[in-house]
């Protein structure tokens, strides 16, 4: 087992926790069927424990929730003191409608938050809403991500491979004394995704070959925050991407360091990493993501406690508002080199918390079933944490780290030592 293997190279692989509803103890009671389609696709029999399935579906069961769909949020508008956000305008099927609220919570992601903020300028706010500070749009952030590819010298009949972590570099305790990030398995290859990937025609059993013998991992580095990375507008209104690459030295310490480790490893009835292969230079194939994709975007309406710094308070209200929120990844300052879900997730529940008496003032029953449902919620998160057959120590400790840097003050990256 490759789990085996790498424990025998002295590292620490530990358990994925799995955000998936699999019962293996009562197969025929399982929403999981474990399909080859899991990782990287929707999943069509609702057996992913994602935002759709445990928080969106379970909210829409209460009267006094409405989800609005097919509705593209163009601007928000105050009040003439520029203290409030009265309306909200949305555009649907062709149609302009506007909507409006005691709080506005905006969470459409890092780049699109923070272009609905650009967007909505107005005479009080002529670099748009919560942007005095003018870091609205910058600190962009995404992480350095590479899918991997090893190829077995024995076919890998995994189906689904998605189940270890490596962060045994994810600290600067290593010879090379800096931080490299972490290491994760991937959904397992298959002929059409490698064919629509790497784009170049080759006969089929190529593929079919390299698919059937693929063990498959995904590398993630932190992206450090930098000013010039930004979100910006054009004068046509289109939405632009500046970015430099930081701290591109570790990820590629890191994948080096990936390709070492499995140079090391020896052959066995499951895996084979031999370092006599007959193509010992083209026993991996790696692609760095490009800018392109924005998965794990963050950063770009940062919190903070000095209004000159940061768009957000610590409890990611604008500083320059009164009712306004952002509450996705916009806020994080630093990104760190895991998933930033958790994270998001835990943060979310953390300013419902502080929203919370004061949306139910006065109406204790309806203060009740949100409070309910928001313990219901970090209950969920606190059993996926720490469940020990889902998650280890060194898996759990990382998050912990992740979201204690989130509350610490951004480092400055110039002269950074990365």
């Amino acid at each position: 087992m490759l789990a085996d293997a790498l424990q025998q190279s002295g590292l620490q692989p530990f358990h994925l926790p799995m955000g998936i509803r699999l019962n293996e103890a009562l197969r025929h009671k399982s929403p999981c069927i474990r399909c080859e389609t899991c990782d990287g696709f929707p999943c069509l029999v609702n057996a992913k424990s994602d935002a759709h399935i445990m928080c969106v579906n379970p909210a829409l069961e209460h009267s006094n929730v409405t989800l609005v769909t097919n509705a593209k949020v163009t601007k928000l508008e105050t009040d003439a003191s520029g203290r409030t956000v009265t309306r909200v305008i949305a555009e649907r099927n062709g149609q302009t409608e506007t909507f409006s609220g005691d709080i506005v919570v905006v969470s459409a992601s890092a780049i699109n938050s923070s272009v609905l903020l650009l967007k909505s300028v107005n005479e009080k706010h002529p670099e748009g809403l919560a942007n005095s500070s003018g870091v609205v749009g910058r600190h962009y952030m995404a992480h350095h991500n590479t899918a991997f590819i090893a190829l077995s010298g024995v076919p890998n009949e995994t189906v689904f491979q998605k189940t270890l972590g490596i962060n045994d570099f994810y600290l600067s305790n290593n010879e090379w004394g800096y931080p490299m990030g972490h290491i994760q398995m991937l959904g397992k290859s298959t002929h059409d995704l490698l064919k629509a990937e790497v784009g170049a025609p080759a006969p089929r059993f190529t593929y079919d070959w390299i698919a059937k013998h693929a063990i498959d991992f995904w590398l993630t580095s932190e992206d450090l925050p930098h000013p010039d990375n930004r979100v910006t507008l054009n004068r046509d209104g289109e939405i632009t991407l500046d970015y430099k690459v930081t701290n591109g030295e570790a990820h590629k310490q890191l994948v080096q360091k990936l390709k070492d480790v499995l140079h090391k490893i020896h052959c066995n009835d499951k895996v084979c990493y031999c370092n006599n292969h007959i193509f010992p230079d083209k026993l991996f194939l790696d692609r760095a993501i490009p800018l392109a994709g924005v998965a794990h975007q963050c950063g770009t309406v940062r919190f903070g406690n000095d209004p000159q710094t940061s768009a957000l308070d610590i409890n990611c209200k604008a500083h320059d508002l009164d009712n306004l929120y952002v509450v996705d990844a916009s806020f994080f300052v630093s990104s760190g080199a895991v998933n930033p879900s958790l994270t998001i997730m835990a943060n979310a529940l953390r300013v419902g918390d502080h929203r919370c008496p004061v949306l139910t003032h006065g109406r204790p029953r309806a203060m009740a079933r949100r409070t309910n449902t928001a313990r219901s919620m970090k209950s969920r998160l606190r059993k996926l944490s720490l469940r020990r057959d889902w998650c280890s120590k060194a898996k759990f400790m990382t998050w912990v780290a992740s979201c204690t840097r989130m509350f610490q003050d951004s480092r400055d990256v110039t002269g950074s030592r990365l």
